[in-house]
């Protein structure tokens, strides 16, 4: 068949035409920027930030409730799913009208031109844009399904002011969600769009009653609702005023709205247990407040997932007090907080045992010294009654004997994203809170602690190749914790499973100094932490189940007299595990633990000389040190004496087993263990020159300054030097500036009253062991 020019023609612009109508359509008909949505778990709103352009505009719904889709129906497009975009017989109508009185009384449009008016950003009307509508809407037809387009007109209706849509009408006018309005509720919006700047709640009442009763009468008469439906519909109050959104959760919109912005969000959060959190940081608040203490925050995390179930990043403060900062992200001073990882992290490494005893005595180290809180010292300690009494001497201690670069290439692995600067940076007071770290990335660590036990068994004694995991706020997100191996990458499971039992013993508040006693109550791993100045407080618990965080203190960084971590957090984190679901203790990994000897006193590798205890303890301890601290003694037989074959008949000796301290240690260690009992002196037969018999108390540091004080006579008072000897038979010789100025037996003090300037101590004893120290006066 030949086709003549003018066939070919019209078939070119009907080809041409069918090509225009199909891409006339844009793609996306709504480009308007849209609010960030965030919900719960169990989805119910949290709360939503505004969109960018300053509307409060949901992203669109994936659903219109029948209440509002009969309502809108009846009330703009009765014949919505028997026409094709446009309704003639309504346009005929309307025209008519139109023209008789001379001006627009009606409208013709279908719900679909409506939307295509919507997207159009309702361009001023004519006859040439009506006719683009009506072509438009037909070609939307096509596209999408009738209820797909009664989405999207519900989503984009002006409703008054900067409230558009379905949804944010209905948290606006009613404070509910759409699907749980009533008739007359969902008549009431159904009618709204048709004239949002002239009719809207709080003005033109009798005019928008006038409009829903009509709506609500024609749903009656139509038989979708009853008379009695009808009856009690028309009786509802209009709403009066605008309700506020819920801001359930507002910290926590905030950061999702940092990484989701203008989406809809179902995150992890439990709404029920956000709720009860927020009322105990509210309670908790009140308190703190009275010691000027105005900021906290608090993290629930589920261990097993790695999901946030609970998020407070403020307490209900004003503006004044830094209301909107969120604490949860923000870096502050850890405190004690990283002791726990460097006691896990050398109990890996076969440096430590969990009951080896570790030196508290005062302590100089390039210029750092360190001091406990209550300002004592212990001498000797157990390394896990260190860590859980928090003692600083012995945890700086052990982080120069594990050595400060290894522990900071360590944490590393971590990923504590503010620890960040190099290990000379930090120095020693690293562990004592020379580093900042945010609570999301402590309870984040915690976590994985937690991971890498529970993970062990579960994965018949393997390990995931991740387990410091960024946790996930996002419901439907599955953790990955990457491949699973034989060997470890971070921690062992026997390291960290004593570490996190370890902590079981840290001593609770005072409400729960009993908590043992009680089958009920819940074992749960913990440390707090409080930094220089008491301007933070942490506490962070751990169980199987759950990680419990809590930070408390000032925002703007100002400290406070009695903020402490034991004190101010502590009880806060401990009453959030109290509404949290129980869970048993951990699975002892007992595939990665070995029974060892135990050196009883001083938690050591046991020698034949120790009394000894069987332990279970982590693979490594067996590349940890055999006890330095038991001797091999000979002594008379009354044990009252030290002898040797110079002064004694083998038959009258005595071989004993002793447990000696170096001198500073066992001056401290005496003081609070009263049966501890120092090697007995040599016989005066039997004395011998012997080496480390002394040890300076004070002054302790090779270069010491102090200043001179003055009494209430006005005069000054003496400086008092102060040395413990082993052999308290033996005299001391004291000089100063090599002036001879004492001698002092059994009480080695030694009163002195030097001028101003640099001087040098010398003490020599009758073995002729000497020691020096430098003493820097300032008056």
């Amino acid at each position: 068949m030949i086709l003549t020019k003018k066939k070919k023609i019209v078939l070119i612009l009907a080809f041409i035409g069918v090509v225009f109508y199909y891409f006339c359509l844009p793609k996306k008909l709504f480009d308007n920027p849209t609010s960030t949505v965030v919900t719960s778990k169990n989805n119910e709103l949290l709360g939503a930030v505004i969109a960018d352009d300053g509307q409060w505009r949901f992203p669109e719904l994936d659903s219109v409730p029948t209440k509002f889709e009969h309502c809108i129906l009846q009330f703009e497009d009765a014949y919505f799913y028997k026409h094709f975009g446009f309704n003639p017989v309504s346009i005929g109508k309307a025209m008519v009208e139109n023209i008789k009185a001379k001006r627009v009384v009606r409208g013709g449009s279908t719900l679909t031109q409506q939307v295509i008016r919507l997207s159009r950003k309702n361009k001023e009307r004519s006859y040439f844009e009506k006719l683009q509508e009506l072509i438009l809407a037909t070609r939307l037809e096509f596209r999408h399904s009738k209820k797909e387009i009664l989405n999207l007109y519900a989503s984009h209706a002006p409703y008054g002011g900067n409230v558009v849509g379905l949804e944010m009408a209905s948290w606006r006018y009613f404070g509910l969600k759409p699907h749980q309005l009533s008739w007359a509720e969902t008549a009431t919006l159904a009618v709204l769009p048709n004239a949002p700047s002239l009719i809207y709640p709080g003005k033109n009442q009798q005019k928008l009653k006038i409009k829903r009763n009509r709506l609500l009468q024609k749903l009656q008469e139509e038989g979708i609702i009853d008379q009695i439906t009808y009856d009690l519909a028309i009786e509802e109050e209009l709403p009066q005023k605008p309700y506020p959104l819920p801001t359930v959760a507002p910290h926590f919109v905030q950061e999702v709205t940092k990484q989701h912005r203008g989406k809809r969000i179902k995150s992890s959060v439990d709404i029920h247990l956000q709720k009860q959190v927020n009322n105990l940081v509210k309670q908790h608040y009140f308190r703190q407040k009275q010691n000027e203490v105005y900021n906290m925050a608090v993290l629930v995390l589920d261990v097993e997932t790695r999901k946030v179930v609970s998020y407070v990043g403020n307490s209900p403060t004003d503006k004044m007090h830094q209301k909107d900062v969120d604490n949860i992200v923000a870096h502050r001073s850890t405190g004690s907080v990283l002791k726990p990882f460097l006691y896990a992290q050398m109990l890996q490494s076969g440096d430590l045992l969990p009951t080896q005893l570790v030196a508290d005595v005062p302590t100089e180290i390039a210029g750092y010294s360190p001091k406990n809180f209550n300002l004592t010292f212990d001498g000797a300690v157990p390394a896990n009654e260190a860590l859980t009494r928090s003692l600083n001497i012995p945890s700086v201690r052990m982080l120069q004997r594990y050595g400060l670069e290894k522990f900071r290439e360590d944490i590393k692995a971590y990923h504590i994203n503010d620890i960040n600067k190099s290990a000379d940076y930090y120095g020693l007071s690293l562990i004592l809170g020379g580093a900042e770290a945010s609570l999301w990335d402590l309870c984040k660590t915690f976590a994985g602690y937690a991971g890498i036990v529970n993970h062990y068994e579960e994965l018949k004694h393997n390990y995931y190749e991740r387990e410091f995991i960024e946790p996930s706020f996002l419901f439907e997100e599955t953790p990955s914790f990457g491949e699973i191996k034989k060997d470890y990458t971070t921690l062992d499971a026997g390291s960290t499973f004593l570490t996190l039992n370890t902590l079981l013993d840290v001593n609770r508040p005072y409400t729960d100094q009993a908590w043992k006693y009680y089958d009920s109550s819940q074992k749960i791993a913990w440390k707090t932490g409080t930094s220089f100045g008491n301007k933070d407080a942490w506490s962070i618990g751990v169980t199987p189940k759950y990680v419990v965080g809590v930070w408390i203190g000032n925002s703007d960084g100002e400290g406070r007299p009695d903020l402490t971590g034991v004190g101010s957090a502590a009880p806060l984190m401990f009453d959030v595990f109290d509404v949290l679901p129980k869970s048993n203790w951990f699975l002892e990994p007992y595939e990665d633990l070995i029974e060892v000897a135990i050196c009883e006193k001083s938690g050591f590798l046991a020698k034949p000389i120790c009394s000894s205890v069987t332990k279970r303890v982590q693979k490594s301890a067996m590349r940890a040190q055999s006890c330095p601290y038991h001797q091999q003694v000979m002594v008379d037989k009354l044990e009252k004496f030290r002898v040797n074959s110079n002064c004694e008949s083998i038959s009258n000796m005595k071989s004993k087993s002793w447990f000696v301290l170096p001198p500073l240690m066992a001056y401290y260690y005496q003081q609070n263990n009263a049966d501890y009992r120092p090697l007995p002196n040599y016989r005066s037969d039997c004395n011998r020159l012997e080496s480390n018999l002394m040890g300076f108390v004070f002054p302790s540091k090779s270069i010491t300054k102090v200043s001179l004080t003055k009494g209430e006579d006005n005069q000054l008072n003496p400086i008092v030097l102060k040395l413990t000897h082993s052999n308290s038979e033996t005299k001391v010789y004291w000089y100063l500036n090599e002036q001879f100025i004492g001698i002092t037996q059994q009480y080695h003090e030694q009163a002195i009253l030097p001028k101003e300037g640099t001087h040098i101590i010398t003490v020599i004893d009758d073995f002729g062991n000497e020691l020096k120290k430098v003493l820097e006066v300032k008056k």
